[in-house]
């Protein structure tokens, strides 16, 4: 076939549409194939046999005049039918408009498929990343990003986020379509599962509980990446850091350092990972330490709207609740951060990892 109008194959579902169509007279929408008859006086013929003769003209003929450059008599072309119903008697027809019809049938093939396209990243914003794809642009949020590329900025600021994408434009990305909208002009990308199967044959090596050792490539908010192995990644959740509380991971941690952690749990191409789970608990070993009313010192360490964590002893820390005291403000103006006071334990659950504490000083 000497089709002049697309690169690569025409999708199934579009050859199937000609089939159907190929005995039956074509209607307004119909994308159908012909052959090139002849270029006059700005219009483009196309032998419509058995049901006459196509014509693209006017407004179509201007939309499409870059393809119809590169068209030769005798070449065979899909066109969309605008109008069967003309005054000369010709079927008008839309290059341009079969062109893009085309493309949104190979889109939706491709998401049903899973396809994978390599594409240059051509913008970044603060959402994500802007592909071209047929000469559509295309979508791929930052949420859809492998590991290795997603932005791990700290408290999520959105310019940084911006700065780190901007760092991809340029670079060539195995991405796969996961949605086409054609109505709305639409294509989401996502760069996962792009190796898919890859990485299902390296977490086929892991079962929850193997201890392994990684290194940390990575920091955020919420916790800290750590590499398993070449082309594998685990997160290690801030609440899996450490028993004691964890403010940020930056503080136990720097990109590069070595690290065993246990894994915990694999879901949906996920490993996640503990660094704690490889330490005493502490609640385990104070079960027979601490009871209900007992005195007790402690640290306080953080103030959040419920009141006041003070740590007795390495993590373990007991909640002073605000309402103890009257209100916040009267709380701050008795305890202050890293100053120690006396407390009189009044809930002791270990298995539950629960303690609560009631001032035992003279409150301001």
């Amino acid at each position: 076939m000497a089709e002049k109008l697309e690169e690569g194959s025409i999708p199934s579902s579009v050859m199937a549409m000609f089939a159907e169509q190929a005995q039956m007279p074509p209607k307004d929408g119909d994308i159908i194939e012909g052959t090139v008859l002849a270029l006059d006086r700005a219009r483009l013929y196309i032998d419509l046999p058995p049901f006459g003769t196509g014509v693209i003209f006017g407004r179509e003929y201007m939309n499409a005049r870059e393809v119809i450059k590169r068209v030769n008599i005798g070449d065979t072309v899909q066109a969309k039918v605008i109008s069967t119903d003309t005054k000369d008697g010709y079927i008008e027809l839309s290059l341009k408009e079969a062109r893009q019809a085309i493309i949104w049938a190979e889109a939706e093939d491709a998401v049903k498929n899973k396809t994978q396209f390599e594409l240059a990243v051509k913008e970044a914003n603060k959402g994500g990343l802007i592909l071209e794809w047929q000469g559509i642009a295309g979508f791929l949020p930052a949420s859809q990003l492998k590991a290795e590329h997603y932005p791990r900025v700290a408290d999520a600021d959105k310019d940084k986020i911006l700065d780190e994408l901007r760092k991809l434009v340029g670079q060539k990305l195995a991405v796969s379509l996961i949605s086409a909208i054609p109505k709305e002009g639409k294509l989401i990308f996502s760069e996962k599962g792009a190796d898919d199967k890859e990485k299902k044959e390296l977490i086929a090596n892991y079962q929850v509980g193997d201890v392994a050792d990684g290194e940390v490539t990575g920091m955020v908010d919420f916790g800290v990446f750590v590499k398993l192995q070449e082309g594998l990644e685990g997160l290690v959740h801030i609440s899996e850091i450490d028993w004691g509380l964890v403010d940020d991971p930056r503080h136990f941690f720097k990109v590069g350092d070595q690290v065993r952690v246990k894994i915990i749990d694999i879901k949906e191409g996920k490993i996640s990972l503990s660094v704690k789970a490889l330490k005493a608990n502490p609640w385990m070993e104070s079960a027979d330490k601490y009871k209900k009313g007992d005195r007790v010192e402690g640290v306080v360490i953080k103030f959040n709207k419920h009141g006041a964590l003070a740590s007795i002893e390495e993590g373990i820390a007991g909640l002073v609740h605000v309402s103890e005291f009257g209100g916040e403000d009267k709380l701050r103006g008795t305890l202050e951060l890293g100053k120690r006071y006396p407390f009189t334990i009044s809930l002791f659950d270990p298995k539950e990892m629960r303690m609560a504490l009631a001032f035992a000083g003279d409150k301001k």
